[in-house]
């Protein structure tokens, strides 16, 4: 199967002349590049080249005919990497390569696998591949016909379980009766092997089967195997920090051959843990590959020093890595990191906004700003920002926040009862969430509408004092038009960022995201009470919706020079000159739910987040955080983020001109007290060998002020709760029962004897 034997390889002599492309590595990339023989993992930190280490590699094993383009293969996340991966290659052998056809994504190579040996498989070579929605129905199939009910089991919930499943490499048998059991009352195993009976019956295979069936393949087949191991002289793998089990017992079945195996990643970027990548890969590769050589990658070419101590500083209190320091030959420190503490988002959005536009009047272009956020709904307050001061901006990675899918369908709904005539916003919601209204309801309905030349809602109404629309149908319109006349009817009676809520949770729209156990259906939720929430800004249902026809209008600037706004998982890769990150408050960043789900792992997983966001900026980084949160339409305190004491502080500096908290306390500091944290101490107890940055121990001295020791029942103000008693206290926190904003925990010192 090979396309050539060793013995033709060896008549081809490498060039007398040293390759031209070795001269421009530093040491570290030149050890990467020519450590040809047996396993390899790179650790490439960020801006270290780890692209040019991978490319240069390939054009070495080429240069030096150590193999044909056909006997390498070479692993990436995106088919765009692969593309430029072979470009490069290229570039720096002098001309195209041709023949290589091994060079793409996971699933890419997988599905040429497994169409080679689809009868191995109980397929035919010419298999389908299901889409999401082709999958999707398909499961629904399956569920109707086990008299499972979709709406309490969905149908996309059971996808993303068995998603999961074939990531960890998990057949029907293999899925633990535990895992088996969280969905349609323990029947999870018994589904998932009818699923992918029917796949066969149907001879479509989903994408998760690209690396299952060919898993199942090798192992059931080893002289398939050993076809692969005589094929494949050299493997390479990027982003091997981002690596699924399914996808790590795939490639260690394939190494096993030769061992002539490269990983190229950044542990401390490992930031997809809620997709299914495993840390463990690259943090185990020795255990895994014995003999393994380890190749640091620590020269920095993108960042100040200052910039690179800051993160080297922070992410050294994770535990699980396995250790670099990144440095730089950047004549000048750089400024240091800003802090800034606000009093909540939306002066927080302004100081952005204005220090965006002070760096403008310095020539400096706004392409090359990024804000950086933990969650997507943190961009609602800074798209409204840039709005009103007419800064230009672009989201990467999703939508505008008022053309996300959810917060469209919410606005239909509040359109429809703002405005009955609105047919277009009712077409969007009238089976969404799904009513079990069909085709042949809705096009009677638009019947109707067109020949009594009158809108939808009124078609429905005179529809319903009739017998033409079927039972089934009848039932579930009929409470749509009696939900749209009740939500009305509240309009006049209660607040409309209330009414808001009362629509999303009557309407079972809350409960179909609840339902759904997609990574995006937690973010949708918050995004729909950050709707609610901005809602209280406005006098009335109807200003709300003419400032959302407005915005919407808007049109972003034509030049390309606009502020970047986007997640940190989105920047992941990219870089820029200036970087905002806003937000960086305990329960915010690191995430709660994070913490709450996955314990130590999942903190350590927001601190390589944090790595990734500090490690995107060139020459400056503005960090902020807020005193108080409006989350969920309620004030809620917040406390500086523990990754903020982490830094090392002779890279930091304070923004005091309004005071750390805007203006509230001038001498209150974020860093009090944190700088004894388990990690802070982690991070000081294991200093890395080599080029160290000095990270001196550092407690902050605090100018002694007026301490109030409050008692129950004491009368107390806040500056925005206004006055309230003391309820009862647990150290620093006081729980007052506002006269006006009812029962809230504050910290001691942000309220006064009253």
């Amino acid at each position: 199967m090979a396309d050539t034997d060793s013995s033709s390889l060896q008549s081809l002599h490498a060039p007398a002349n040293p390759p031209p492309y070795l001269s421009g590595l530093n040491p570290g990339q030149r050890a990467a590049v020519e450590a040809l023989d047996g396993p390899l993992l790179v650790l490439a930190g960020a801006g270290t080249g780890k692209t040019r280490v991978l490319t240069t590699r390939i054009a070495h094993i080429l240069w030096t005919r150590r193999a044909f383009p056909s006997q390498i293969l070479a692993v990436t996340f995106t088919n765009k990497a692969a593309r430029e991966m072979q470009e490069r290659v290229g570039g720096l052998i002098g001309g195209a390569v041709e023949g290589m056809p091994w060079l793409g994504t996971f699933h890419s190579i997988g599905a040429k696998i497994l169409r080679r040996h689809a009868e191995l498989a109980g397929l035919q070579p010419d298999f389908t591949i299901l889409d999401t929605d082709d999958q999707i129905r398909l499961l629904k199939q399956l569920l109707s016909a086990a008299n499972i009910d979709d709406k309490r089991w969905p149908a996309r919930s059971f996808a993303a379980m068995i998603d999961r499943w074939k990531n960890q490499g998990l057949t029907p048998g293999n899925v633990p009766e535990s895992a088996a059991f969280g969905f349609a009352d323990g029947k999870g195993r018994e589904l998932y092997a009818a699923y992918q009976a029917r796949l066969k019956v149907l001879n479509a295979a989903d994408f998760g089967d690209l690396l299952l069936e060919c898993l199942n393949l090798f192992q059931r087949n080893p002289e398939v195997l050993a076809q692969y191991h005589d094929r494949f002289r050299y493997i390479l793998v990027d982003e091997y920090q981002d690596t699924n089990v399914a996808q790590y017992l795939w490639l260690r079945l394939l190494a096993q051959g030769r061992r002539n195996l490269c990983c190229v990643g950044d542990d401390d970027q490992s930031i997809y843990g809620w997709r299914g990548a495993e840390i463990g890969n690259i943090l185990r590769f020795e255990k895994d590959f014995p003999g393994a050589r380890i190749v640091r990658l620590e020269q920095n070419y993108r960042s100040t020093p200052n910039i690179l101590a800051a993160a080297s500083g922070m992410i050294a209190a994770n535990e699980g890595r396995l250790g670099k320091t990144l440095w730089t030959e950047y004549p000048e420190p750089g400024e240091k990191i800003l802090i800034t503490g606000v009093w909540d988002g939306e002066e927080e959005a302004r100081r952005v906004a204005e220090q965006a536009a002070q760096l403008q009047r310095q020539r400096h272009r706004l392409a090359d700003m990024a804000i950086l956020v933990r969650a997507s709904r943190q961009t609602l307050a800074f798209e409204e920002c840039f709005l009103r001061e007419g800064i230009p901006y672009r989201v990467i990675g999703g939508p505008r926040f008022y053309e996300r899918m959810e917060i469209r369908d919410a606005i239909a709904y509040l359109r429809v009862i703002a405005q009955p005539n609105d047919d277009l916003a009712f077409e969007r919601i009238v089976n969404k969430p799904k009513r079990g209204i069909g085709e042949a309801a809705l096009q009677r309905l638009h019947q109707t509408a067109r020949a009594q030349n009158i809108p939808l809602t009124r078609a429905l109404r005179l529809l319903l004092e009739t017998d033409e629309l079927p039972g089934r149908a009848r039932t579930p319109l009929r409470a749509l038009e009696e939900d749209f006349s009740r939500w009305r009817t509240l309009l006049a009676m209660q607040n409309h960022a209330q009414l808001a809520q009362t629509v999303l949770d009557e309407s079972g729209y809350t409960a179909m995201l609840k339902a759904d156990r997609s990574a995006d259906a937690p973010g949708r939720l918050e995004n729909l009470k950050e709707l609610v929430t901005a809602m209280e800004a406005f006098e009335n249902l109807g200003g709300f919706l003419e400032h959302v026809a407005l915005v919407m209008e808007n049109q972003q600037s034509s030049s390309d020079d606009r502020i970047n706004i986007m997640t940190l998982h989105s920047a992941k890769g990219l870089e820029f000159r200036t970087v905002f990150l806003p937000g960086w408050e305990d329960g915010l960043f690191p995430s709660q739910r994070s913490m709450d789900e996955s314990g130590a792992a999942g903190l350590e997983e927001e601190r390589r987040l944090a790595y990734v966001g500090i490690t995107r900026a060139r020459e400056r980084a503005f960090i902020s955080f807020a005193a108080n949160r409006r989350m969920y339409n309620l004030w809620q305190p917040a406390m500086p983020s523990r990754f903020i004491s982490e830094l090392p502080p002779a890279n930091v500096s304070m923004d005091t001109d309004q005071g750390v908290y805007g203006g509230l306390q001038e001498n209150h500091s974020p860093f009090a007290d944190s700088y004894e944290s388990p990690g802070w101490r982690r991070m000081q107890a294991r200093r890395q060998g080599g080029r160290v940055i000095d990270v001196p121990s550092y407690r902050v001295q605090e100018t002694p002020k007026a301490r109030h020791d409050f008692v129950k029942g004491a009368r107390v103000f806040h500056d925005r709760f206004g006055y309230g008693r003391v309820k009862d206290f647990d150290g620093d926190k006081l729980e007052i029962d506002f006269e006006k904003a009812g029962c809230k925990k504050i910290i001691r010192t942000f309220v006064q004897p009253a």
